[in-house]
This record gives structure tokens, C-alpha cells and sequence, in this order.
């Protein structure tokens, strides 16, 4: 397999330096993935991603296998090929899409059945079907299918839901067939500390390439997120890559990779982008406000995206007041460029050692009190 994981340097704090390697190219981390649900990262080229300094998307099993199926794709080269995307690639199981369906499907021991958003037709996903489809696609990084905990839940869901987790887990990796793929495995066990202790434990003895913790970020606050994640962090090994999944707010990536998260995904930087929300280094700038109207300065002073080196934030304004496409486009490649800039800064400090002083900096800036 051409997958690997090498730690590079490590943080007095416990923050890590690494690098992934996959058959589509290495991936430096700590890193963000831009969210590509249906085999686009919206309004932005793969060419512009690269400019933007991203190495590695996220496309969506779910959507994919609903529509275009993956069959097309596969048989137009996979995800690379089909959406001419040169680097890595993960996918996600499917699992979460399926969670947040609620009142249209129906979990059991062989999976789940449910009703497509799209057409209401009756459809199934196994743990094996997960890892089929999966395959199929192509991606260098696979995700096994889990039951995502809703939040909140009593424990005695939560950890029957996480045994199903497990055990559908176990599934996955007999399933895998594809060499050229890395499986990750994913920790659940809702807001109950001992029990995401017990299924990072079980997860790492089943063994994956690498190991996520889902199940975050559900409607809970940041105190009881970052326990739930204290708990799981430091019983996942060191020689593999670790990876929060859906958890994306600035501040909340610098704490994680604080706590030793190594790889995160989100949306929030490509649907702030659409809503008008722009990241700078002093915190958010909603372009729509009338103050912006006359504003002859780029969106963030010192940012060097190709937004910011050639637009003002009047002509953001005007481009978002009007409805037009280009407001979309311009916002995303900031926000995205945002985030790949703020990822390498990261991984600049765990380098030299200082992570403490750049969150203390970066918080700082933001006005935020640590």
C-alpha cells in the first residue's frame, strides 16, 4: 500500500507535525480538507484549490452513490479523473447523511435503509455496500460506516449505538478488498467520557490506518466537545494519523491541533463564503454591511489570495448586494486560502515549538478570551 504516516516534530503542548503520504501525493498536517460533497468544492476549480495551497479534498458517499452512482465514476476514472482533482482525496462512509436523514430511515444489525432526499426511492447501505461504494470512487482515504450519535441521547442509546459502530466496523475491514486504499476507523460514544475511551479502545484494537473521531460538533457546547475530545485524543496511536471529523471554526482547530488532532473537514469555510462571511485575521467580516460600501482596502490586510491581492471590499459588497455568481467565487477562494494559510502557520509553530504563543496570539487578534 502507498499510504503511510510520518510524525515529524511534536509541540510542548502535544500538538503534532506530520505527513501523509497516499498514491495521489503527500499531505502535510495539521491539515483542513475543503468539503466536496458532490464531487465539486463549490464554486471553485480544482486548479484554484491547488492555488489556494489545498492538498487534500473530502467528496460525500452518499450523494455520489445517489447521484451520479458510483459506477459512472468509476468507469470515468474514478474521482480523480471524473472531477479532475490531481491530489488525495477521502470519502466519507456515508454513515452521517444517513444520520441527519432522521424520520427517513431506519437503523439495524445489517444497516441502514432509508428514503432518498432526491427522489424518495427506497435505498440500503451496509457496512459492506459503504466500503463497495467507496471503492468504487477511488479515493486514497476511506471512512468506515458508522452510527452517528445524535446529541442529545441517554446512555443506554448512545452505547448501543456505539457497539453497532463497532461492530459494523469490524465489517468494514473485512470488506476492504483495495490495496491502494487506506480504511479509517471511527470513534463514537456520544457526550459519555468513559465511553469514548472504551470505543477508541476498541477501535484501535480492530486497527485502521488511521482514526477518526466523529460524533462532534452535534448541537453541543465547545466545553463539553473539547472533553468528549480530550478523552479520545490520547488513546489513538501516535504513528497514526488523527482526524476530527466536521469540526471547522478557526478557534476550534487551533485548540484541537493543541490536543493533538492532526486533519479536520468542515464546511463552514465555503458556506460562510456563499452567505457573505469572510475570515480574516481579526476575525469575521460580514461584506454585506453597509460600512463595506465605500471600503477601497481588501478583505484582509497581509493576505495574499488572489481575492485580496486584486479586489476591494466595495466591489465584494457590490458583487453580493447584487446576487452575482462572482461574489460566490471570490468569497470561497478567500475563505479557502484562509484556511490552507492558517493550517501552514500551524504547522510553522509546532516546528519551532511555540503553538502556545501563536494561540495566544491568533486568540488575541480575535478578541477571544482563552
Amino acid at each position: 500500500m502507498d499510504f503511510g504516516f510520518e510524525l515529524l516534530s511534536t509541540d510542548p503542548t502535544g500538538a503534532r507535525r506530520g505527513r501523509i503520504t497516499t498514491p495521489h501525493g503527500t499531505v502535510e498536517t495539521p491539515a483542513f480538507m475543503p468539503v466536496g460533497t458532490k464531487a465539486s468544492v463549490k464554486a471553485m476549480t480544482p486548479e484554484e484549490l491547488v492555488d489556494c495551497g489545498v492538498e487534500m479534498i473530502l467528496a460525500n458517499t452518499y450523494h455520489l452513490f445517489l447521484r451520479p452512482g458510483e459506477g459512472l465514476i468509476r468507469d470515468l476514472g474514478g474521482l480523480h479523473g471524473f472531477m479532475h482533482w490531481k491530489g488525495p482525496i477521502l470519502t466519507d462512509s456515508g454513515g452521517f447523511q444517513v444520520f441527519s436523514l432522521s424520520g427517513l430511515r431506519r437503523i439495524r444489525e445489517e444497516g441502514v435503509e432509508f428514503r432518498s432526499h432526491i427522489d424518495g426511492a427506497m435505498c440500503f447501505i451496509s457496512p459492506e455496500r459503504s466500503v463497495e461504494i467507496q471503492e468504487a470512487l477511488g479515493a486514497d482515504i476511506i471512512m468506515a460506516f458508522d452510527d452517528c450519535t445524535p446529541y442529545p441521547a441517554d446512555r443506554r442509546y448512545t452505547e448501543e449505538s456505539m457497539e453497532l459502530t463497532h461492530r459494523w466496523a469490524l465489517r468494514c475491514k473485512r470488506a476492504k478488498r483495495r490495496r491502494d486504499q487506506a480504511l479509517f476507523g471511527i470513534v463514537q460514544g456520544g457526550m459519555y467520557e468513559d465511553l469514548r475511551a472504551r470505543s477508541a479502545e476498541r477501535i484501535v484494537e480492530i486497527g485502521f490506518d488511521g482514526y477518526a473521531i466523529g460524533g462532534l460538533s452535534v448541537g453541543e457546547g465547545k466545553d463539553l466537545m473539547y472533553a468528549m475530545l480530550g478523552a479520545t485524543v490520547d488513546r489513538l496511536p501516535e504513528e497514526s494519523p488523527r482526524y476530527l471529523m466536521g469540526v471547522g471554526t478557526p478557534e476550534d482547530i487551533v485548540t484541537s491541533v493543541e490536543m493533538g488532532v492532526d486533519m479536520f473537514d468542515c464546511v463552514l469555510p465555503t458556506r460562510c463564503a456563499r452567505n457573505g462571511t469572510l475570515f480574516t485575521s481579526r476575525g469575521k467580516l460580514v461584506i454585506k454591511n453597509s460600512q463595506y460600501a465605500r471600503d477601497g482596502s481588501p478583505v484582509d490586510e497581509g493576505c495574499s489570495c488572489y481575492t485580496c491581492t486584486n479586489y476591494s471590499r466595495a466591489y465584494l459588497r457590490h458583487l453580493y448586494m447584487s446576487g452575482e455568481i462572482l461574489a460566490s467565487r471570490l468569497n470561497t477562494i478567500h475563505n479557502i486560502h484562509y484556511y490552507a494559510t492558517l493550517m501552514c502557520r500551524l504547522r510553522d509553530a509546532i516546528e519551532r515549538g511555540d503553538l502556545s504563543g501563536f494561540k495566544e496570539d491568533f486568540y488575541s487578534k480575535l478578541g477571544l478570551i482563552q
